[in-house]
Formats: C-alpha cells, sequence, structure tokens
C-alpha cells in the first residue's frame, strides 16, 4: 500500500473513533423520561419524527415542540397529554440525538401534513431557540409561540411579529443563563407574557430526573402547572 493511502486510512479510522465515541458519550448524557413519563409517552402515536397526542376540537391551532437539548422527547409526555386532552394536539418533535440544532426545520414535517391547520410553537431551553429560528422562517399560520425556560436568539428575534408569546421561567432554575435571558427580552414583542413558576427549577419542564447544574426544586406539581399555564394562554390565543 502506498504511504499516502496508509495515511489516508489511518486518518479515516481515527476520525471514525473519535466520531463514534462522542455518539456514545451523547448518548450517556442524555435526560431519559422518568417512569410515569414513559407510560404516558406509550399512548401517544410514534412516528420517526415525533411523538403526537391528538386533540379532538379541529378548530384549535395544533402544538409543535422543541425539546431540549439532551432530553428524550418522551420527557414532556405528561403536560403535553393534558393540553392535548383540552383539545388542542401536540407534537412533540424527535431529533437527531437529542438535538435540536441538528434538525432545526424538522417542524416543516408537520406542516407538510397539516397544511391547512394554525398552529403555536414552543420549546424547551435550546429547543426554544431554535423554535424562534424556525417561527421566524414560518408564520404563515403561525398563532403563537412560547418558551420554556428559554428565549429567542438574534437568529430568531419575534421583535416585529404580532403573534401572542409566552415566556415561562421557573423560580429555582440554575440551567438557564439570566443575563442572556434578559438580554434577549428586547428580541421579544412587547406584550410578551412573562411569567415565573414559585419553587420550580430547569428540569421539572419535562419529567426526565434531576438535571446537571440545575437548582433543587420545591414543589411536585410542576409538570401540572405547566399544563395550566399553557392551557390558560392558549385559552387567550384562540379567543
Amino acid at each position: 500500500m502506498k504511504k499516502w493511502k496508509k495515511i489516508l486510512l489511518i486518518v479515516v479510522i481515527g476520525l471514525v473513533v473519535v466520531i463514534g465515541g462522542g455518539l456514545a458519550y451523547l448518548k450517556t448524557q442524555t435526560y431519559s423520561p422518568t417512569n410515569n413519563a414513559e407510560q404516558i409517552a406509550e399512548k401517544a402515536e410514534s412516528s420517526s419524527d415525533w411523538l403526537y397526542f391528538p386533540g379532538e376540537d379541529k378548530s384549535k391551532p395544533m402544538i409543535i415542540f422543541y425539546p431540549g437539548a439532551l432530553v428524550a422527547p418522551e420527557s414532556y409526555s405528561s403536560w403535553a397529554q393534558t393540553v392535548a386532552k383540552a383539545g388542542y394536539p401536540v407534537y412533540i418533535l424527535k431529533m437527531p440525538l437529542d438535538l435540536a440544532v441538528l434538525a432545526p426545520n424538522r417542524g416543516e414535517k408537520v406542516l407538510s401534513e397539516q397544511s391547512n391547520r394554525d398552529y403555536i410553537l414552543g420549546g424547551h431551553s435550546l429547543g426554544g431557540v431554535m423554535a424562534s429560528r424556525f417561527a421566524q422562517e414560518h408564520d404563515k399560520q403561525l398563532k403563537g409561540v412560547f418558551f420554556l425556560a428559554s428565549y429567542p436568539d438574534e437568529k430568531g428575534s419575534l421583535a416585529d411579529k404580532n403573534i401572542p408569546v409566552l415566556s415561562l421561567t421557573a423560580e429555582n432554575d440554575q440551567v438557564l443563563n439570566k443575563d442572556a435571558y434578559q438580554k434577549a427580552k428586547k428580541e421579544l414583542p412587547k406584550n410578551t407574557d412573562y411569567q415565573e413558576i414559585a419553587g420550580g427549577n430547569h428540569a421539572g419542564f419535562g419529567s426526565y430526573g434531576a438535571q446537571k447544574g440545575d437548582g433543587k426544586s420545591t414543589i411536585n406539581d410542576q409538570n401540572q402547572q405547566v399544563a395550566e399555564r399553557l392551557l390558560s394562554w392558549l385559552k387567550k390565543t384562540n379567543e
């Protein structure tokens, strides 16, 4: 074998080892749903692109949700099921390696199947950033955006959008970058609804146990509160 071929082979093998090791590492870092969330998720319709909780009221907008980084989509099943039972269909998107940044336009697949349906976009943590970028470029029939412990970046600025926006945070969240969150308010409409869940934390916007670097939650009903606040806000946006 020629010398350059040997060098190329060594480089390729090295890349395979590095990439394979990186993928294996990411899998060990993914936050898995609690048993309760997993059981609820089993009742949803599942495809390679999303978990789907049907809603019976066809007059209400559907919800397209972007999960947080390294959080399994099943982790949001508890509040999603409650919202769907109130008539709002919920699509929780599945992402490559559980990273929305790797498939920011996955919501297009939902829109292609439901082209005539009004919709609401939402996201948790990094998923909220990706949801805002998607909203910026897909605003036809967009009826609102909600952020769970998240905010838009400049690329996903919604400051010029005439749509309802909910920014929901938690008192004991130690993962959310508070400085960046405050600065990002300029990227949101002036009528944005800012709410905070007392005693809640970052991981409590889903159901996947403790998250590294997070504060301690002092409540045990955060998923229920998320559902209640979303439904209250959705009712106002749908009036």
